[in-house]
């Protein structure tokens, strides 16, 4: 059975300055050695951390995919723009699957959304993050979770997301009732159609 992750996702943002940016969708089972230490660089780059170098980031984005075991169409991966041969966009797809008052939910849990600070300004994340909720609209995902920022909150809201106000815990933390997202704003998209209410146990740490 062919594996139904696409290769590249159907979406490209052309502005006034610049050519059609394709999105390429890479399987984190599958990332190439080059691949995964570019991504990495740039997530170190645009978070710098002497805990989390470069070299820890490429290991996450590996330890991710090694650690899935689910259908292919959820599986992780990560959205990129490159230019150049660089890659100077990116935002990751974290596969998973939380309990919520409604019963079992499927997200589609986006992170490490960030674009080479060198081509801010080009709309590079606007791209990447259009490209994954295009997923959730394609029927891969019934939706999408995330943290963010009050900064960053206008931002997806502008994209179609919206804010939730739902007690998020860990049941498989040591600390269950402690919230695994360190972000002040958690959202959802889309912002339409039914979204339980109750706590939401999102079954892992936050991402």
């Amino acid at each position: 059975m062919a594996n139904p992750i696409k290769l590249y996702a159907n979406f490209a943002r052309t502005s006034s300055s610049d050519k059609k940016m394709n999105v390429e969708t890479l399987d984190a089972r599958t990332f190439s050695p080059e691949a995964a230490q570019a991504i990495g660089q740039l997530l170190s780059v645009v978070w710098p951390n002497p805990k989390k170098n470069a070299d820890y980031r490429t290991q996450q984005l590996i330890e991710r995919g090694r650690a899935y075991s689910g259908p292919d169409i959820h599986a992780p991966r990560s959205l990129v723009v490159r230019e150049n041969g660089q890659y100077i966009a990116h935002a990751a797809i974290v596969p998973r699957v939380i309990g919520t008052s409604g019963g079992e939910l499927t997200v589609a849990g986006l992170a490490q959304v960030c674009s080479d600070p060198v081509h801010r300004g080009r709309g590079l994340g606007e791209t990447v993050v259009r490209a994954v909720f295009e997923l959730v609209d394609a029927g891969d995902f019934p939706c999408s979770l995330f943290q963010t920022s009050h900064q960053v909150r206008p931002f997806y809201e502008k994209l179609g997301s919206c804010v939730i106000e739902n007690k998020i815990v860990n049941s498989l933390g040591e600390d269950v009732e402690a919230n695994p997202f360190w972000d002040r704003v958690v959202m959802r998209y889309p912002a339409t159609g039914e979204w339980p209410g109750g706590e939401i146990d999102l079954r892992g740490p936050g991402y």
